[in-house]
């Protein structure tokens, strides 16, 4: 015996027949379908493929047998009422879908961050006292503080200079040492 699925079950189909209508019916009602995604909040350079979308939506479900009205209601009326449902879910999809949630598209996109953005007047102000204490020191001091931040070792500094290894880091030494006392006294 087989057991019972578990989870929501699909909704009961319509009792009533089948009925058709056609893609001139569907086009026809193209301004109803126009106020529903409006309505929703499509935006305008996206309605014509949203539009599109639903009369694809709605032809398919027509020519697969999804359309059954109530006999008793009227026609037009009930065909209405169908064709806002695909409208409204489409609308809602588009509106779900990830590349219309997370893309904002601004003039000026920084104008909507409510904080700073970038690095902070302190650290712009201390950022300027290295660089002027930087400068204050000797070129040959200058140079080999810089040439820590290369990618290449201490070492290759010291064979393109012709010099002993040991030398330059000596030299660093001393830069840092001078550097570190030009930043003391400005502060």
């Amino acid at each position: 015996m087989k057991r019972p699925r578990k989870g929501a079950r699909r909704a009961p189909a319509s009792q009533h027949p089948p009925a058709l209508a056609t893609v001139e019916a569907i086009v026809t009602e193209r301004r109803l379908i126009v106020a529903t995604l409006v309505a929703s909040g499509v935006p305008r350079r996206d309605r014509a493929d949203v539009v599109q979308g639903v009369v694809l939506g709605a032809w398919r479900s027509i020519k697969r047998g999804m359309y059954r009205p109530d006999p008793a209601e009227n026609a037009r009326q009930a065909f209405r009422k169908w064709l806002h449902g695909i409208a409204w879910r489409k609308a809602w999809h588009y509106l779900e879908s990830a590349y219309v949630r997370h893309e904002i598209l601004s003039a000026q996109p920084l104008g909507l961050l409510r904080e700073v953005v970038g690095p902070s007047l302190e650290a712009q102000v201390e950022a300027r006292e290295v660089l002027e204490a930087l400068t204050e020191l000797e070129p040959s001091q200058r140079e080999i503080l810089l040439a820590v931040d290369d990618p290449e070792p201490l070492t290759a500094y010291a064979a393109r200079r012709g010099m002993n290894p040991a030398t330059a880091a000596t030299r660093l030494r001393a830069a840092r040492r001078l550097f570190a006392l030009q930043l003391g006294r400005r502060r």
